[in-house]
């Protein structure tokens, strides 16, 4: 009984381990430091840009990007649909705002989208509005995926009716 118990806990650190390496090696989303680049470049790509409000000492900020948005990165059918950033509640760094002048903390940003709560993922077009409803906090990470996908849609249709862009 003992050594079957040993042999299952060596496979279980084994996978863990193998797991923990695979997720090192993951993209991870891009912090961003310049929101007008970032939404000329998803202007450009007629695709929506996501911001992702996070914090440091976030527990649901990791689970949602290890379980959703860093393999999303890996996906190449996403590489057309969004364009991802992300912003640290708790950093210090000034980043420029999205008429390319003005310089604030992702605080101060995320006053101005009252977001509160985090995680918080909000769908926008180049001039900083909103494109589709937010999602905030993680209720259920194995649904989290298809909600996703409805935002993006709902951007990329919202992106259309404004003929912000042409396929």
């Amino acid at each position: 009984m003992k050594y079957k118990r040993r042999k299952s806990n060596a496979r279980f650190t084994a996978i863990a381990a193998v797991l923990a390496s695979a997720s090192a090696s993951a993209p991870a989303v891009p912090l961003t430091q310049d929101l007008d680049a970032d939404a000329a470049r998803a202007e450009r790509d007629c695709k929506p840009l996501l911001l992702e409000f996070s914090a440091s000492d976030c527990g649901y900020c990791k689970l949602l990007e290890t379980e959703v948005l860093n393999p999303t990165l890996l996906n190449s059918d996403y590489d057309g649909r969004v364009l991802m950033r992300k912003l640290l509640l708790d950093s210090s760094d000034r980043l420029t705002d999205f008429d390319g002048n003005n310089r604030l903390s992702a605080q101060q940003l995320a006053e101005r989208y009252k977001v509160w709560v985090t995680p918080t993922v909000l769908f926008v077009d180049a001039d900083g509005k909103e494109l589709a409803e937010r999602m905030v906090g993680v209720n259920t990470i194995e649904m989290y995926g298809g909600y996703l996908d409805l935002a993006l849609d709902a951007s990329r249709d919202e992106l259309r009716a404004r003929n912000s862009c042409v396929d």
